[in-house]
C-alpha cells in the first residue's frame, strides 16, 4: 500500500465544510491554510497532480447573510451559494497566491454530468488545466442546481469527479480520523464495502454541513467500484497529505476494486437518474447476471415510470431486488406494445425497429448487489 501511495500521480482531495469553518461556523483559514501550503509544494515538486473539491459556498453565504442554521428551502439554499460562492473561491485564490500557484474554478451540477456531450467536456477541461499546471476547484452549483438536480453532497460529488477523471487516490478530509468499529476503535483497512459496514457508518450530521460518516462510505464505494482508492481522515493535522502519500497510518483506507468499469459503463452506473423500471422474468434474469446477454423484449413482465428512447431505466426481478441498470432502446410507450413479444415482432407491431434489444449489452450495467444474491431463494 506504502508504494501504490506513493506513486498516486492524479489526487482529488475533498475538503469537508468542518475544515473550512470554526465551532461557530464561520469561515476559518486555520486549517485550510496549512492544507494549501502542503498541495502547492507537493504540486510544485510535479509528481502529484490535485484536484480539490470543495464545501463551503453555502457556508460562506450563511455568514455573510448572517444565517444561523442551515437553509432548508431551496431559494435560501441558492441565494447563500450565490453570496458564498464568490468568497469561498477568493479565500482559495489568495492563500494559493502565496505560492504562486493558479487555481481554475469549476461549478457542476448533476445535469451537467448526465449528458455524456457535457461529461466529456469536462473533463477535457480539467485534463487541460492539469496539463497547465493548474489546480481545479470543483464545487457544486448550488445557485442553480434543484433537489432533483443534485448530487445530494460533495463527498458524492468528489466520487464522481475522482471516477470522471480515474483519479488514484481520493482523500476525503474532515474532522474525524477515520471509521470507527462499534467499540471505537479506528478501522485502518477496508477491503469491501459490506453493508455492516455501512451500518456502523451511520452517524449525526452538523447543522453546518449536509454530509456525515455515511455518505463519506457511499462515495468511497462510488470511487472504489471504479479503480481509485479512497482515505478518509482528518484534515485539521498537519502535514496529513504527505503522511497519506508516505503510506503512514492515518485514516481509514479503501482499497481500489481491480475490476472496474469503462467510462461508459461508470457514466451509465453514476451519473445518470433513473426515469422508469423493468421488471423481467427468470430466463432475462439468467441470460443478464450468468450469460452477458442484452435484455429482449420477451423477457419483460413489467413497466413502471415514464422513459423516452435513450433514458435510463433499472431492471428488477420478481422479488423487487435491482439487478441492473441501463439505456433503454425504445420509449415507455413502444415497449408497451412490444413487452413479452419476440424480437422477429417488433418490426411487426411498431412498424419500425431501431434494434433486437431492448437494452444492449453494451449499455447495460449489472448492479454488485444483484451478484450477491443471485438465484438465494
Amino acid at each position: 500500500m506504502k508504494t501504490t501511495l506513493s506513486k498516486a500521480k492524479r489526487i482529488v482531495i475533498k475538503i469537508g465544510t468542518s475544515i473550512l469553518t470554526d465551532e461557530d461556523g464561520n469561515l476559518s483559514t486555520k486549517y485550510l491554510s496549512h492544507l494549501v501550503e502542503e498541495i502547492a509544494k507537493l504540486h510544485r515538486q510535479e509528481m502529484h497532480e490535485f484536484i480539490i473539491v470543495t464545501s463551503g459556498a453555502i457556508g460562506a453565504g450563511m455568514q455573510r447573510l448572517r444565517l444561523k442554521e442551515r437553509p432548508q428551502t431551496i431559494i435560501l439554499k441558492q441565494t447563500a451559494a450565490a453570496v458564498g460562492q464568490n468568497i469561498l473561491i477568493e479565500i482559495y485564490e489568495g492563500l494559493f497566491k502565496k505560492y504562486e500557484q493558479t487555481i481554475a474554478q469549476i461549478l457542476l451540477t448533476h445535469q451537467d454530468m448526465s449528458c455524456r456531450k457535457s461529461y466529456i467536456n469536462i473533463l477535457n477541461t480539467i485534463s487541460k488545466l492539469l496539463e497547465y499546471k493548474v489546480i481545479p476547484i470543483i464545487n457544486e452549483n448550488d445557485t442553480v442546481a434543484v433537489d432533483e438536480l443534485k448530487f445530494g453532497d460533495n463527498d458524492t460529488l468528489a466520487a464522481l469527479v475522482s471516477q470522471l477523471v480515474e483519479a488514484d487516490l481520493l482523500l476525503i478530509l474532515s474532522n474525524v480520523d477515520g471509521l470507527y468499529s462499534g467499540s471505537c476503535e479506528l478501522i485502518p483497512i477496508v477491503y469491501e464495502i459490506t453493508p455492516e459496514i455501512i451500518e456502523i457508518s451511520a452517524g449525526t450530521r452538523s447543522k453546518f454541513s449536509t454530509g456525515g460518516m455515511q455518505t463519506k462510505i457511499e462515495a468511497a464505494k462510488i470511487a472504489t467500484q471504479s479503480g481509485t482508492t479512497v482515505i478518509i481522515s482528518n484534515g485539521k493535522k498537519k502535514g496529513i497529505i504527505s503522511e497519506v502519500l508516505k503510506g503512514e497510518k492515518c485514516g481509514t483506507t479503501f482499497v481500489a476494486n481491480e475490476n472496474k468499469l469503462s467510462s461508459r459503463k461508470r457514466w451509465i452506473m453514476y451519473h445518470l437518474k433513473e426515469s422508469g423500471e423493468l421488471i423481467i422474468d427468470e430466463g432475462a434474469k439468467e441470460a443478464i447476471l450468468n450469460k452477458g446477454k442484452s435484455l429482449l423484449p420477451s423477457g419483460i413482465l413489467e413497466i413502471k415510470g415514464k422513459f423516452d428512447e435513450g433514458d435510463a431505466v433499472i431492471i428488477k426481478d420478481t422479488q423487487n431486488r435491482r439487478l441492473a441498470k441501463g439505456l433503454i432502446g425504445y420509449s415507455q410507450n413502444d415497449l408497451l406494445k412490444i413487452k413479452g413479444r419476440q424480437t422477429n415482432q417488433i418490426e411487426e407491431i411498431l412498424g419500425y425497429a431501431y434494434e433486437d434489444e431492448i437494452i444492449h449489452r453494451d449499455n447495460l450495467v449489472v448492479l454488485e448487489s444483484a451478484t450477491m444474491n443471485i438465484f438465494s431463494y
